[in-house]
This record gives C-alpha cells, structure tokens and sequence, in this order.
C-alpha cells in the first residue's frame, strides 16, 4: 500500500510507507527539507513519523514541531540494531509515513566498514534513500558524484535526488538535463535558495525550536516552499517502496510501581530543552511525574522530590539567568539540603558558581564550587563511553550486563578552579568529560555531568534515578535494588 494505513498482524512484517533522507555531507540542508515534507504531507492529512539518526536533540526539535509528533533518535552507538528495528516500527504505530534524517553524509560513520552509517540504516530499515545534494556551485560534476554513492553500495537504494540550493531557473534546468542524461536517479524537486528556509545558527548547530517564538511561523513558511518545489506524491511513492519493518517487540511488562510516586522538577523552558522524548517517557513509566519548572521566570522551584535539568544554551541565557536570584538561590538551597538531582551539561553550567563567555561573567547557583568558562572551539564533541566509580550514587534495578555506559557530549566550555577534592561518578574511557578521564560530578545527592545520557536498554537511567529519587524520599530501600552499574554483583 502506497501511502496508506500500515498493514500490521502479530507476529509478521509491517507494510509502511518510509524513506531516508541523506546527503553528500553534512551541512547540505537536510534537516530544512526533511522538516518542509513533515509539514507539508501533514497538511495534506498525512500522519508522519519523524525521526533522526544518531545523537541530536536540535534537529529533532524541529522535526517533531513539523510532523507534530516527537521525533526519535536511532544511533547505532547506543542502541542495538534490535532495539533499533522495534523502535522504528513501535513509533510507526498510526503513522502513514515515517522520515528519517540521516547525520552527516549518506556513507559516513565511525567505522571503516560503514557498519554505524546512514548507507547501514538505510539498509536495517529497509528504506529508500532520497539524496538532499547542496547543489551550490554544481553543474557537469553532479553527475558523478550521483554515480558514484550509487556503484559504492549496491544494497543501497538512492530512488531519488532533491537539488537543494539552487541559484535559479537556469541552474536548475542545468542540473536536470544532466543527471536525466547520465543517471536513472529521479530529480524529485529542486529549492532555490530562499531567505525563509534559513534557520539561524549557533555554535551547536540550528538555533532550537523552544528559543524561537515565529518556530512555528517559520515551519509554516518552510512547508509553503517544499511543497511547491518537491514532488510530494513522487515522495510519497518511493516511500511506498520500501521493504516491510518486522513488527515492534512488545517489551515485557514494567512491574506496578510499589512505593509512592515521586514529582521530578524539569527545567522546561527558552534556555533548557535538550531531552530526549523516549527518555521522558521512561521516567514517567518509572513513577515520575515530570513537573516543568522555568529558570528565566519562576522565582521559586515547585513542590519537588528531585531535580533533573538537561542541556541547552545556558551561555545565550545567561544575564537573565543571573538575574533570577530567587530561583538561582533555590537551587543551590536544594542541592545543598541532599535534594536528588541530575544535570546534563548545560544544567551542570547552571549549578556552577559563575560562567564566563565573550569576556563577561555572571553568577549562577553555586551549588556546584567551580566556575563554568566558555570557549570558542569544542572542549568535547561526539560518543563517549563510561565506567561508573563506586562513587555513583544511583542503584541499579538489577544485576548489568557489563560496567560501560555509552553517551554523548558536546561541549565548549570547561570547569575549573574547582574547590576541594572532586568526586566523581564516572571514568571516561572514550571522550572527554570534566577533565580528560573523569566525568559525573557528585555533590550530596546530585550527579552533574557534561555527558548527555540516553534511556536505552543498556542504559534505563531513568528508572535508576526515579528508584533513587524514590529511595531518598522514603529513606528506604525499594527492595528491588541490586547492584550500582558497573560494581561486581
């Protein structure tokens, strides 16, 4: 079925309409285009499924404000090709088409064999590729460039281009003409160059959806574009190509919660979004309610029993952050009390004592004793692998398959002038961290990190933390717990 409802049965394949969506290499545009076709198929009452490979929150962001359904990470890095096969087609449930945003380029990835790439994706998923090619500057040479990704892998299905880029008209037909002379690869659309499908950048990348106020203005306006300049019933035809997803594996039943639930605070808010929305999902599945707190506006924390504050762009905030005292003064009173809580990189830099970028300082919380000091090129970027330390507070619901966390950072400022003897949860074993081997800053009950955790089936830090939320509230053990991840059974 082209298009269509997917066809689902237990226990067989699932017919679903899904293509991938790479690029030569990174920076073509990708993540504008993917977003235009999740809007634009949704006005034409097409339920889409976005999703995005390896580890990105921004991307993400922007995809799911198009399709309006939460986008989904696939990374090799972190999940297992299982685990990456039933997420794809458990999220398809009431979809009628799933779009996937390749990272970088079509053949890219970590290993020489190309087993991690989006070309590896493409083939696990079953899905046709539609190449985005930035086509600025091309004419003649896009031809081989065509025919090279397709003699590179013969398993891979390139079953169309769109010209992203493009100078004019005449450009255009240029382009065209010749990949219609050299190759049989379809030209799907071509976008010319318009202001309103730039999203301004930062030094992470696109600027995040939740900073925005025009977001959904400017996915609007996006949309309005792609569809007048890519084919979408070609699109959605070569999605309808693609091969069947074996159908999602039912999980085994989470064991009713015994204690009582436990109200996690999370900073939701212009300066702090990076979450992952599995990951939400899986605190709430543990017992958490997730209750939002903003650190520009509200003055006080809520009712709480523990903290969690993911990434975000702290530095770009940090004047209205500083000027939150009432908030900032909480915080630190929280954590100095044993409050639980968990900070990802951007929320360690708010618990910091100052952060200083483009030669101007600020206080922040305190509650961690160093200062936070931003730099003009990465301190840390990419996958990361941990070792938990005897140090690490949170227990482990049940016995690990083995003591290494695989994560993510992406990171340019550092800590320093740290007072006393840090404590640290983690030995980086791959990555960068705090200061080149440690990471997972313990202070009382709080685990603050530059590292980016993911809630996987190597990984359930979410029930891991909600157990230990849960376990500081009531002052008891659950009875449940084992092992911390890492330490011998």
């Amino acid at each position: 079925m082209v298009g269509g409802a997917p066809q689902r049965a237990a226990g067989r394949l699932i017919s679903m309409a899904h293509l991938l969506l790479s690029a030569a290499h990174k920076s073509s545009g990708k993540t504008v285009v993917t977003a235009g076709l999740a809007a634009a198929l949704s006005r034409r009452g097409k339920t889409v499924q976005p999703f995005k490979k390896g580890p990105d929150y921004i991307d993400p962001m922007w995809l799911g404000l198009a399709a309006g359904r939460p986008c989904h990470n696939l990374d090799y890095y972190t999940m297992s090709q299982g685990e990456i096969l039933a997420t794809a087609a458990g999220r398809a449930q009431g979809a009628d088409i799933l779009l996937i945003e390749g990272n970088k380029g079509l053949y890219d990835g970590l290993d020489l064999d190309g087993s991690t790439s989006n070309a590896a994706l493409a083939k696990l998923l079953r899905a046709p590729v539609v190449l985005v090619i930035d086509s600025r500057g091309m004419t003649r040479g896009i031809a081989p460039l065509i025919l090279g990704y397709q003699a590179f892998d013969a398993g891979v299905r390139i079953r169309g281009i769109i010209l992203n880029k493009i100078g004019g008209s005449r450009h255009e037909g240029k382009l065209c003409a010749i990949i219609e002379h050299y190759t049989d690869v379809p030209v799907l659309g071509a976008v010319h160059r318009d202001p309103r499908l730039e999203i301004a950048e930062r030094h992470l990348g696109l600027i995040p959806s939740n900073e925005t106020a025009e977001a959904k203005a400017k996915i609007n306006a996006i949309a309005e574009v792609i569809a007048r300049q890519v084919d979408l019933n070609r699109i959605v035809e070569v999605a309808g190509e693609a091969g069947a997803l074996p159908p999602p594996v039912r999980a085994p039943a989470a064991p009713p919660v015994k204690s009582a639930g436990v109200r996690i605070g999370i900073a939701r808010d212009t300066a702090f979004g990076f979450y992952y929305p599995g990951d939400l999902e899986a605190l709430e599945a543990a017992g958490a309610a997730l209750i939002p707190f903003d650190t520009l506006r509200d003055a006080r924390l809520p009712d709480v029993d523990g903290l969690f504050i993911g990434g975000g762009f702290p530095e770009t905030h940090m004047k209205a952050l500083a000027a939150n005292r009432p908030l900032l003064a909480q915080l630190r009173q929280a954590v100095d009390a044993g409050m639980p809580a968990y900070a990802e990189c951007g929320g360690l830099m708010l618990l910091a004592r100052s952060l200083t970028w483009k030669g101007e300082t600020v206080e922040m919380a305190g509650a961690i004793p160093a200062d936070i000091v931003m730099h003009e090129r990465p301190r840390g970027r990419g996958y990361v692998r941990l070792r938990e330390t005897a140090n690490a507070p949170w227990p482990c619901l049940g016995e690990p398959a083995n003591g290494e966390i695989p994560a993510h950072e992406f990171h340019y400022s550092s800590l320093e002038n740290f007072e006393g003897k840090p404590v640290f949860a983690y030995d980086v074993l791959r990555g960068t961290g705090i200061d080149g081997r440690h990471d997972g800053l313990v202070v009382n009950n709080l685990l603050a990190s530059y590292v980016h955790l993911r809630n996987v089936a190597g990984n359930p830090w979410a029930a891991r933390f909600t157990a230990f939320v849960r376990q500081c509230k009531t002052g008891t053990d659950s009875g449940t717990i084992k092992v911390k991840a890492g330490a011998t059974p």
